[in-house]
């Protein structure tokens, strides 16, 4: 004897999809505070560029009062250019993919 299986159907309403979230093409101001944040601390590490480094630390306390972050993309744009000479001395810990992320978070304002 063979079984027949049966399919069993059930009349189950199709599962609704939620359209994908979409990701914002500008990162948010977040994002730049974070970079400047790194850039600094990479600033301090190397030990270059005292007066850019305080123009950052006034900037990141300015934004964190006002929320207005065109001092930070200021200074990441100072800060891209201070990285890439020091990518062109080959200088320890500046990396190229340090100064791409930066200079996309700096590009994107």
């Amino acid at each position: 004897m063979t079984k027949a299986t049966e399919k069993k159907t059930t009349n189950k309403p199709a599962a609704e999809k939620k359209p994908a979230a979409k990701k914002s093409a500008t990162p948010a101001p977040l994002d730049i505070e974070k970079a400047c944040t790194s850039a600094l601390a990479k600033l301090k590490a190397l030990d270059v560029e005292p007066q850019l480094q305080a123009d950052i630390e006034w900037c990141l306390g300015s934004y964190s009062h006002d929320k207005n972050p065109i001092g930070l993309y200021e200074m990441g744009e100072r800060a891209l250019e201070v990285f890439k000479l020091q990518l062109d001395k080959k200088t320890k810990g500046v990396t190229a993919k340090m100064i791409a992320d930066l200079e996309k978070t700096v590009k994107s304002h």
